[in-house]
């Protein structure tokens, strides 16, 4: 039976942003389901506030559907959305960016529903939560100005984070497009901007983030690095692939690279179609 793909997306993003890179892997003969977390994709809050012309005053005001909504709820709504995978063969769980983190809360609870994880330039904490990564060497590179001068609303005033993603402020534009699309056009960084979403929920899990070694370090991974990425630098990635084989020796990461930032794989999806595509014949059953 042939896997197939699971994709999570990472924060602020959905279903959406992966609608190119299963129309590769469709055409490569693979099968693949993108996940919207919920409060995400149709789910999510599109306040009339964000169109334009926006008002601000109501944009930092008006509730959004992602509040409240914790990681506990991501890996349950994922664990539902696995068990109807497996149904069909075996499972290759896909995350970027953030979506790691939901992805190893999946693998820790459920490691029988999952035949391959990989991580594309996404969160597998295995040492520290979440949130301490920030404060350590291999993330002082990054530009605090990305997502503080682009804030909609204050987090905990609204239970939520809101980042305005349709500014015209060219300083908040050349900040995000240098966090995450700097190796691509304007063109195809607007474009991008306009398939995130203004809301995402504050809770990355704390210690419930962390990989187990009984359970999440039985599934095999892959770790597939994106070298120029300046949003989960590199020197990150390779520190927690490194944290990871240090839990797991016996069973280390499969690890990959694709040249481009943190979207790049996603706008020119041909490359990482192909490098998932080799991942499939290690996932299937053995006779």
């Amino acid at each position: 039976m042939h896997p197939t793909f699971v994709l999570v997306h990472g924060a602020f993003a959905n279903s959406f942003s992966f609608a190119p890179l299963q129309a590769e892997l469709g055409l490569l003969g693979h099968r693949s389901v993108a996940v919207d977390l919920p409060g995400h994709g149709f789910q999510a809050t599109f306040t009339p506030a964000y169109q334009s012309p926006q008002d601000p005053a109501a944009l930092a005001t008006t509730p959004g559907s992602v509040k409240g909504v914790t990681l506990a709820d991501n890996t349950a709504h994922l664990i539902g959305i696995l068990e109807r995978a497996k149904r069909n063969g075996p499972v290759i769980l896909v995350a970027h960016s953030r979506g790691g983190i939901t992805v190893t809360a999946a693998a820790n609870a459920r490691p029988d529903l999952i035949d391959r994880l990989v991580y594309v330039s996404a969160w597998a904490p295995t040492n520290l939560e979440v949130g301490a990564y920030y404060a350590e060497p291999e993330m002082a590179t990054i530009d605090p100005a990305a997502f503080a001068s682009a804030l909609a609303a204050h987090p905990a005033e609204l239970g939520l984070l809101r980042v305005n993603f349709r500014t015209a402020n060219p300083d908040s534009l050349a900040a995000l497009k240098a966090a995450f699309l700097a190796d691509g056009t304007d063109e195809q960084f607007l474009t991008f901007l306009n398939t995130f979403q203004p809301d995402e929920n504050l809770d990355a899990g704390g210690h419930a983030d962390r990989a187990q070694a009984e359970t999440w370090g039985r599934v095999p991974k892959t770790y597939i690095r994106l070298a120029d990425d300046t949003s989960l630098p590199l020197a990150l990635q390779d520190r927690l692939i490194r944290e990871g084989d240090e839990l797991t020796p016996d069973n280390p990461y499969d690890v990959h690279t694709l040249p481009g930032s943190h979207l790049k794989w996603l706008v020119d999806p041909a490359p990482a179609a192909r490098l998932l595509g080799t991942l499939v014949t290690g996932s299937m059953p053995s006779a």
